[in-house]
């Protein structure tokens, strides 16, 4: 299972909560393409990750059940099945913040959900791997502004070339913008590059619960998003 959750630490409390804050929104997407109203959607995902956080579910769930991704979706429907009608909130954690939700961000992203026919899972899915690309992106950025000034405004000006398809800003163009040659541009770049894969795959290794699974997990968010 989760490795952030393996083991009763705090480190590892504090790398669950961390992951749940950052992949809430599929959950909640799922929840909306299923039928619920937006309050409903609200209130059965931010009960759902006080339960997980103030239980330490995954300390003692059972290896077979899968990987993050597929725990999360599995739980999440079982509490859509049995409190569908009747969605209690209590505050649980023993002196832990309890998990919560901006009603309106969540509303307004899924608004902007393009009109398809993808299932709930599908739509889960798809979400999931968007939403891990922008936790590597945030921790990318973090580490060069944390850099200084300097750094932080090349990751700007080069992020394109992680993010879009090549060719869609001219290497030359980034390098005329940082005063770089246009060598010292692609080397920068081909840095960040390897620097975001490597956290790519640390990302997902905090996903799942042996490395032997993290290439099929690669394979798995690719094919999700199309």
């Amino acid at each position: 299972m989760l490795r952030a959750g393996q083991a009763g630490s705090a480190e590892s409390g504090e790398a669950l909560e961390k992951l749940c804050r950052a992949y809430w929104f599929p959950l909640y997407a799922f929840a909306r393409r299923e039928g619920c109203k937006p309050e409903e959607a609200q209130d059965l995902t931010q009960e759902f990750f006080c339960r997980l956080l103030a239980r330490n579910t995954l300390q003692s769930a059972d290896p077979a059940r899968g990987r993050f991704r597929s725990f999360l979706l599995t739980s999440f429907k079982n509490l859509l099945a049995n409190e569908w009608k009747r969605v209690q909130r209590q505050k649980r954690g023993g002196g832990r913040e309890s998990f919560s939700l901006d009603q309106l961000e969540a509303e307004e992203r899924y608004r902007i959900e393009p009109v398809d026919h993808l299932t709930p899972e599908k739509l889960f899915e798809r979400r999931w791997a968007e939403a891990l690309l922008a936790r590597v992106l945030e921790r990318l950025q973090a580490e060069c502004d944390g850099d200084g000034p300097g750094r932080a405004r090349r990751f700007e000006v080069v992020k394109v070339f992680l993010l879009e398809d090549k060719g869609t800003l001219p290497l030359a163009d980034a390098a005329a913008q940082l005063g770089l040659s246009v060598i010292a541009t692609k080397g920068l770049v081909h840095r960040l590059r390897t620097r975001y894969r490597d956290l790519f795959r640390e990302e997902i290794e905090h996903t799942v619960a042996t490395p032997a699974e993290v290439e099929d997990e690669i394979r798995h968010l690719f094919q999700a998003l199309g």
